[in-house]
């Protein structure tokens, strides 16, 4: 039978709390800003909505890996239990 874990328990906890953080911190820093002073408006609010969609998408990824953390801490949990 072919097993899906891949990482031992501390590793899989590790990723699962790295990703956590990496979610909350990219997710909190995308509060809009209104009223910017300086030359460009325009050009500053096209640079931040690109730097916005960077942060989603490295968030889905933190996502990813978090699931996939979630999955691996529930395998080894299940493996602690089974009886050979």
């Amino acid at each position: 039978m072919v097993s899906l874990l891949c990482c031992g328990p501390k590793m899989a906890a590790c990723g699962l709390v790295l990703s956590a953080w990496g979610v909350v911190m990219l997710v909190r820093g995308l509060r809009g800003r209104e009223g910017s002073e300086g030359p460009g408006p325009e050009r500053i609010y096209r640079l931040y909505e690109q730097v916005s969609y960077n942060c989603f998408i490295a968030a889905g990824l933190y996502a990813l890996l978090g699931g996939f953390s979630l999955c691996q801490t529930r395998l080894n949990k299940r493996k602690e239990y089974m009886v050979r």
